[in-house]
């Protein structure tokens, strides 16, 4: 008969029991749970996606702090084809960008325009989508299709009449009218290619099924976790990682405290204030970029006394750009003139930034008849003060103190400017409702790259992104006919006089160039930022070395 205290069944019992306290310890609280879900995803992948160590899969996972919730994985309509296309690499477009916004080859290795109307497209050969089918010119035509359907925003830059697949790798598009910049606009995320089995038989859209690096895997829609794995097949060659699982952290602080405890990888936009401190951490990396983004405050034109363009100018001449790009961005970012980045070939060049003059602003809002008469430092007219509210939203984390630092610059001109953090479902309620005077945002400037999409978008009447409502006929006259001219030299000199109109009528009031900050494990290798990118883009050069 074996003795019931052998030293091995001892050392078995205590094994056993240590096991069961570490599992009941880790399942015991929310805060535990909470923890799992960022930094190893236990509770929704289970032995799928746990530690990075259990094996040379997961030690080459990539955990990735995305700025904004994943509320959707729909490609075509608007919600989800950044996200998608850039940032999971799922889906490619037809058109790349170099760095300097010049037009490359992705999924179409070429292009021509026939006559004024009509473009021809090569497609690359053997691509394949993630199922396996090959992409040919009638899948372009179908994707293209769909997003004309679903998203006005994209079939009104299109301009497309009928498209014809004249043999498997080449696609005709004629548009209703001379549109010069159709290849650029198939450089937009929501053009991304994707298979027909992206859709369900009654024709809705189910998952991603695209070309590029990286294969959609999974979405929960209650955690909003996005999984994608190594596309073993793609047509570019190798790719570095595994496997990216991709979790909403949408705000700034909770982003860097993700990249300091290791629960995240990879992250972008922490607070500026904490760049330099966290780049200073042991193992932790932070990289500084200039990107085609600006922060702009739009205008609701419909309220008095913001549809005095004397009240705009005051406004901009009262804003110090340059203090708000050193002391508040941290210099990660600088003073804006216009809608464009001065290095873009096609910006005004004869403008400059607004800069902080007190007294012109006074003389500008005296003749508008704002002035102080009670002595409280409001101005006020009619016996209604000066006092207007201006939302802004917390993801990208210039904006909160941006907005606190011009309220404060405001006020020292006589405006009295109450400033709201909201989520972005609440701007959009009071912009609907049109209850709202100033809205502070940060806009990417060159997803088509060509000063039309812009100045088409934001400026002219019923513009998609005209947010302000604001109309100039001539504004409209000249876009229209600058759209139409094909030599860029005379394009640029037609679009500059619109820039110097809107410039002058302050419509939106840009406040600054936008700047990117990357925050990364030093064992991330092989990124590359890509300056045409809403706000990052993933390359699939990157890898892991642990």
């Amino acid at each position: 008969m074996k003795n019931k205290n052998s030293p091995l069944l001892i050392l078995l019992i205590i094994l056993l029991t240590c096991a069961f306290l570490v599992t009941s310890g880790c399942s015991s609280t929310e805060e535990s749970k909470a923890q799992e879900e960022v930094s190893g995803m236990e509770l929704v992948y289970g032995s799928e996606a746990t530690s990075q160590a259990d094996g040379d899969s997961e030690s080459n996972t990539l955990i990735l702090g995305e700025m904004w919730e994943i509320d959707s994985i729909n490609t075509i309509d608007g919600d989800g084809g950044t996200l998608i296309c850039e940032k999971a690499a799922v889906t490619e477009t037809l058109v790349g960008a170099n760095e300097d916004f010049s037009l490359k080859p992705r999924l179409a290795s070429s292009w021509e325009q026939l006559d004024e109307n009509t473009w021809e497209f090569r497609l690359r050969e053997n691509v394949t989508f993630h199922d396996g089918s090959p992409m040919t010119a009638n899948e372009v035509k179908f994707t293209l299709e769909k997003v004309i359907e679903v998203n006005p925003k994209v079939d009104s830059m299109l301009k497309i009449d009928s498209m014809e697949v004249v043999d498997n790798h080449t696609l005709k598009i004629k548009t209703t009218e001379i549109n010069p910049i159709l290849p650029g606009i198939l450089h937009y995320p929501d053009t991304a290619v994707i298979s027909p089995s992206s859709f369900d038989e009654a024709g809705e859209f189910v998952k991603p099924i695209g070309t590029g690096p990286y294969k959609f895997e999974s979405f929960d829609e209650q955690t909003r976790v996005l999984t994608v794995v190594k596309n073993e097949n793609w047509w570019g060659g190798e790719v570095g990682l595994d496997k990216m699982i991709l979790k909403g952290i949408p705000d700034p602080n909770t982003r860097a405290m993700a990249i300091e405890n290791g629960e995240v990888d990879f992250t972008v936009d922490v607070p500026y204030s904490e760049t330099d401190r966290i780049d200073a951490i042991e193992g932790i990396n932070v990289e500084k970029y200039k990107t085609p983004r600006v922060y702009k405050i739009d205008v609701n034109l419909k309220h008095e006394p913001l549809e005095d363009v004397r009240v705009r100018q005051a406004m901009s001449y009262a804003i110090d750009r340059a203090e708000i790009v050193e002391h508040v961005l941290y210099n990660v970012g600088e003073a804006a003139t216009g809608p464009f980045l001065p290095t873009m070939v096609w910006a005004n060049q004869s403008l400059s930034p607004y800069t902080r003059d007190l007294e012109k602003a006074d003389e500008l809002l005296t003749a508008a008849g704002w002035v102080d008469t009670d002595g409280d430092g409001i101005r006020d007219k009619d016996g209604e003060p000066l006092k207007l509210n201006m939302m802004t939203y917390s993801a990208r984390p210039g904006l909160p103190p941006m907005a606190e630092a011009m309220a404060a610059q405001l006020k020292e001109a006589g405006i009295d400017v109450e400033t709201e953090v909201m989520e972005m479902g609440s701007i959009s309620d009071r912009k609907e409702k049109g209850n709202w005077d100033l809205y502070l945002a940060a806009y990417n400037i060159a997803m088509v790259p060509d000063p039309e999409y812009i100045l088409t978008n934001w400026y002219m009447t019923g513009g998609p992104d005209n947010g302000p409502g604001y109309s100039n006929p001539e504004v409209d006259a000249l876009i229209m006919e600058a759209r139409k001219i094909t030599d860029l030299e005379e394009r640029y000199k037609k679009f500059n006089e619109v820039e110097a109109i809107v410039y002058d009528e302050q419509p939106m009031i840009i406040v600054a160039y936008y700047g990117c900050a990357i925050v990364k494990k030093d064992y991330v290798k092989g990124y590359v930022f890509d300056p045409t990118a809403h706000d990052y883009r993933i390359n699939a050069d990157m890898y892991l070395e642990k």
